[in-house]
């Protein structure tokens, strides 16, 4: 019954856990931003790739 309580005790003191899965929102977040960007110049850089085709 002491090892559930001393597991038990140190669960509740170890942050690890939430530590990473902070890390790893903050990281989600951020790939979503980027994926937001890469669509908002895609459609851009699709006609300037095409101007220049057009001009060469």
């Amino acid at each position: 019954m002491t090892a559930v309580r001393e597991l038990l005790r140190m669960l509740k003191v170890d942050r690890r856990g939430a530590t990473a899965i902070e890390y790893a929102l903050i990281a989600a977040l951020i790939v979503i931003a980027m994926i937001a960007g890469m669509k908002a110049l895609g459609g851009g850089l699709t006609s300037l790739w095409g101007n220049v085709d057009t001009a060469l």
